[in-house]
């Protein structure tokens, strides 16, 4: 559940964002991604006092359906589900700008096409294959995002300008809450994680620890490369592609390839683990009859909910080719 957890939190945001929060708040970036963890967790805590309650497979859905009545929750699901497939279409943008890194093709016109697409078909078959194959996908690529970032925080502490920290800029309010809404984005996917609690072994205990645990390692990672991206990179503020650039200015070329292909393999994880969760909502949405019956409909060979996950995809696609 911690990984699940894990890999919906760590997709794009924390290889693109540091420069779009330091051109916010510049050397306080790495502070407002500290209050962002701590605000997180906050709301963690909240559902983890909830998600002990319960056994069922649902997550927020099933909490609100139970505390709040039909309406209620289908607004929780629908906004779950909503947030699954606008996240997936903003990590495909970000996976065809990595990409674009070593293919300079895969930026923008059908370059950035057919990443977008080849990608998000290859997963959705994946899933539609049935839940193990879903769930080994998501687990290797997870353990393939943190070896880089690891290494890419260990090694560039060594290289961090001291300098860089002493003479923080004067913020805005305005500036502080962009801040504060990037750092939202940052955050965002950890509740995924209490969708598939019912089968776990004991999900009144695994799935708080896997809440708390999730945050921890999420906030810790995120303020970390933070630290180091701030502290190496020069003009961090204008760099697309911040930690990449970073790791290229203190491992040369060799680094800026490590990060290339562990946000490669970041983002795609994220973007199965989207469609893996997304349409699970979905289904619970129809088996629950607050959506058409034929989105709760299993494939008769894989056990899966074809129907479910091949709309989820769909529509993530259609969002990401037609945005940014």
């Amino acid at each position: 559940l911690a990984a699940i957890g894990i890999n919906q939190t760590i997709g794009g945001a924390v290889f693109l964002m540091p420069s779009q929060i330091a051109a916010a708040v510049g050397a306080w970036s790495p502070f407002a991604i500290l209050g962002g963890t701590l605000v997180t967790m906050i709301v963690a805590v909240s559902l983890a006092e909830v998600g002990s309650r319960f056994e069922a497979t649902g997550g927020p859905y099933l909490y609100a359906r139970t505390a709040f009545g039909r309406f209620v929750a289908f607004e929780v699901g629908w906004m779950q589900w909503f947030t699954r497939v606008t996240s997936h279409a903003s990590v495909a943008n970000g996976l065809a700008l990595a990409v674009g890194y070593y293919w300079a093709g895969a930026e923008e016109g059908l370059g950035r096409v057919a990443v977008i697409t080849l990608v998000t078909a290859v997963l959705t078959l994946v899933n539609v294959a049935g839940i193990r194959q879903g769930s080994r996908t998501v687990n290797a690529l997870t353990i393939a995002k943190l070896v880089p970032l690891a290494l890419f925080i260990l090694i560039g502490v060594f290289f961090i300008s001291p300098a860089r920290f002493t003479a923080p800029p004067a913020i805005t309010l305005e500036q502080a809450s962009t801040a504060a809404l990037l750092t939202i984005f940052v955050f965002g996917g950890y509740e995924v994680l209490t969708v598939p609690a019912g089968e776990s072994k004991d999900p009144r205990r695994h799935v708080p620890f896997a809440l708390v645990t999730t945050v921890v390692v999420v906030g810790a990672v995120t303020v970390l490369s933070q630290v180091v991206a701030v502290g190496t990179l020069d003009n961090l503020a204008a760099s697309t592609t911040p930690l990449a650039d970073a790791a290229a200015g203190f491992m040369g070329g060799p680094g800026a390839l490590l990060i290339a292909v562990g946000a490669i393999a970041s983002m795609t994880g994220n973007l199965a683990g989207q469609i893996l969760t997304g349409s699970r909502m979905l289904y619970a949405l129809a088996e629950q009859g607050d959506l058409p019956a034929g989105l709760a409909r299993i494939h008769p060979r894989h056990r899966t909910p074809v129907n479910a996950i091949l709309f989820t995809a769909g529509v993530a696609l259609a969002l990401a080719l037609s945005g940014t």
